[in-house]
């Protein structure tokens, strides 16, 4: 079976790499791209391509028409897309005899859209999955080739996280290639009546409100832990990235506090008091450390 793979973060690079040591298939082309503004684990799979010496070209979204014509080139069977933020447009996904591959770290049909670690995170759900699916004309919808449901942890942050997602999804690969490539393609439709979509974040998405619960606080922070952009405050008018956080016990007497005010510090540990509770800030790009008494905004 051949494949054209297209992607440009950290999981489609290990994915690559996952098909590459599988002999039953051949990678013909590769889709990917030199730099990205979009994607904080970005990756370019240019290095991989050269050193397999397999057909590649960059992507900038706004070329469809050389996409179309290189994919009608390496003659590949069907395609992987794992790790490209934008939709295929139906005549290239047309292309391919056994259609295109995509992969959602979300239990479709529901949480479809943008983000999904991190709106799984922040949102303090108990449960995601892996999904892979066949691309259609509309976004995360197509039917389910393998699905795994995977536990979210409080310990978790974004990066453990998204490193168990990429460790599970690498075992499914394997499988469903074989499957695929022996043309048993078993395909589990998705009940549109129990869809929702997860809109597109903002920056505004990653402030830290101090009005917010001290979970709700918690939750935000490690949802944008590395590999993503972090979750920031504002302190004297500066925008100052806070990457991890804990729950205090707090007693009645932080009752008549007021949510943002710094009421404890500890060398480079803050306890801030939210509206209901209070953190430690635990690791933070303060370059001047607030002083108790002091309010974060």
């Amino acid at each position: 079976m051949k494949i054209l793979f297209i992607g440009c973060v950290e999981f489609s690079r290990k994915a690559l790499e996952c098909l590459l040591n599988l002999d039953f298939i051949e990678v013909v082309g590769i889709v990917t791209k030199n730099d990205s503004k979009i994607n904080s684990d970005f990756v370019s799979l240019e290095e991989v391509a050269k050193i397999k010496s397999i057909p590649y070209i960059f992507s900038d979204n706004s070329d469809n028409h050389i996409i179309l014509e290189f994919a009608k080139k390496v003659k590949a069977d069907i395609a992987y897309c794992f790790g490209w933020s934008y939709l295929l447009e139906e005549k290239f996904i047309d292309l391919f005899p056994k259609g295109v591959v995509g992969f959602h770290p979300a239990a479709l049909p529901q949480n479809r859209g943008r983000h999904p670690i991190i709106w799984a995170l922040a949102l303090g759900l108990s449960e995601t999955a892996i999904s892979f699916f066949k691309i259609n004309e509309y976004a995360d919808a197509g039917g389910i080739i393998s699905q795994k449901k995977l536990p979210i942890y409080y310990e978790d942050d974004a990066r453990s996280l998204y490193d168990r997602v990429v460790r599970e999804a690498l075992k499914e690969i394997p499988i469903f290639t074989a499957r695929l490539a022996a043309g048993n393609e078993e395909l589990q439709f998705q009940d549109e009546a129990k869809a929702n979509v997860w809109r597109k974040r903002s920056k505004m998405d990653g402030q830290i409100d101090w009005r917010m619960s001290s979970r709700a606080i918690y939750n935000l922070v490690r949802s944008l832990n590395k590999p993503y952009v972090g979750a920031h405050c504002i302190y004297k008018t500066n925008e100052v990235k806070i990457w991890a956080v804990r729950e205090l016990e707090i007693d009645s007497s932080f009752n008549n506090l007021e949510p943002g005010k710094v009421v404890k510090v500890v060398k480079d540990k803050i306890w801030v008091k939210c509206y209901e509770g209070a953190i430690e800030i635990l690791s933070h790009d303060f370059a001047i450390i607030p002083k108790e008494g002091e309010y974060l905004l």
